[in-house]
């Protein structure tokens, strides 16, 4: 039997009425294999907002998405209080705020957020886009699965031009034991079975690498808090003033496939950024996020903490470089 390619190059796409949201700087490799799965589907997004200031505009242009490239330097407010804050205090590369302002840029109700290391799957605009409509009240989540390696340059190029099959993606991918997943058959689109939905009351399951939500849910969460800096904890105080909102969080089956990139277990390299959204985020929701990690930290010696504590957490010393080291891992298959 002939494997199938990505979607049918002699179709004709229809454009979804919606925004896609995406944010990047320096990841530009993942941002190209992602606009060509954009490109590539059962329709395509009506808009695309990159907030990001290092990408090629020739290169953007191999695209044929409607892309609208909005900078990560804009002054960072204070959503709170609107006032601008000291840039000398916020990290070069605020994914918060970068999320914020795409929001605030776009021009459909629709938002769908993802990271830059996703690639989508054939039907993931349609399936998502479809079942917020369905429940346009609600924070949806797509299914991740994990590259176990990069892309070649020569698997990039089918990608854009529709001779990557989602069997081989399927094959190259794995999904994350350690999260909630769902059959493969249930991520199958067909014309009369929509790929899988269900709704949970697991908010702490929600990861901001792929999700759909209306533009008035988003306002009324008041988008990402941005006192947040740097890495962790963002995505899961977004979800948990989604639930204090009563806004209802599904996971479905819609698939995107997570670009492999060098992760640091645990995350060391991120430790001083990850003490100051862990306190940010005790101090809004008398609980700890990212127990795994500050645990693991705790054990190392690097901070003082317990989880029964109701006091922030001290730096105590700052990993070696020998320790930052061996964290590294260059092809991890999943995060």
């Amino acid at each position: 039997m002939t494997e199938k390619p990505i979607t049918n190059p002699n179709a004709v796409h229809e454009h979804a009425p919606v925004t896609v949201i995406t944010t990047c700087y320096g990841r530009n490799r993942h941002l190209y294999n992602l606009l060509s799965s954009l490109a590539n589907g059962s329709v395509k997004p009506d808009e695309v907002i990159i907030v990001n200031e290092d990408t090629d505009p020739k290169r953007l242009a191999e695209f044929s998405l409607n892309i609208v490239k909005i900078p990560t330097t804009a002054d960072l407010v204070d959503a709170a209080d609107h006032q601008t804050l000291d840039k000398s205090i916020k990290t070069e590369f605020d994914i918060g705020h970068n999320r914020n302002s795409g929001a605030a840029h776009a021009t459909h109700d629709t938002l769908i957020f993802l990271d830059v290391d996703c690639i989508v799957a054939p039907t993931f605009i349609e399936q998502l886009s479809v079942k917020l409509a369905q429940h346009p009240k609600a924070l949806l989540m797509g299914q991740p699965r994990y590259l176990t390696r990069p892309l070649s340059d020569e698997e990039s190029l089918e990608l854009q031009s529709v001779a990557l099959t989602t069997s081989h993606l399927n094959q190259l991918s794995v999904y994350n034991p350690y999260r909630d997943n769902f059959d493969e058959k249930q991520s199958i689109f067909t014309a009369t079975v929509q790929t899988a939905i269900k709704k949970t009351d697991d908010y702490g399951a929600f990861w901001s690498l792929c999700f759909a939500i209306k533009r008035q849910q988003f306002e009324q969460i008041g988008g990402f808090d941005t006192q947040y800096t740097g890495y962790g904890a963002e995505d899961t105080d977004f979800a948990f003033t989604a639930h204090q909102l009563d806004i209802d969080f599904y996971l479905t089956a819609d698939l995107i496939y997570h670009q492999q990139h060098a992760v640091y277990r645990p995350p060391l390299n991120h430790l001083e950024s990850i003490i100051i959204n862990a306190n940010r985020f005790y101090e809004k929701w008398q609980c700890w996020p990212m127990g795994g990690w500050l645990e693991q930290f705790s054990e190392m010696g690097l901070i003082d903490w317990a989880n029964e504590q109701s006091t922030p957490i001290t730096l105590l010393r700052k990993p070696s470089s020998k320790e930052i080291e061996l964290a590294h891992y260059p092809n991890a298959a999943y995060v």
